[in-house]
């Protein structure tokens, strides 16, 4: 994970096939999040999305040390 994705950790995926999952934005703030998924699923209400956290496992590792 470089810099500028650690500066947004909230991740809006859309699922694809085949366990598969493509990145539609990333952001700051849950809520930014949260309103961005909103309006997408007014635009593609059938297609599924899903909000997540990533943290960096590599920074966990080093603060658990």
């Amino acid at each position: 994970m470089n810099y500028k994705q650690q500066l947004y950790p909230w991740v809006i995926y859309r699922f694809l096939p085949n366990l598969q999952r493509l990145t539609v934005a990333r952001f700051r703030r849950r809520n930014d999040a949260e309103e961005h998924l909103r309006i997408i699923k007014r635009l593609l209400p059938q297609v599924e999305f899903a909000i997540a956290f990533e943290v960096n496992s590599q920074h966990l590792t080093n603060c658990a040390r």
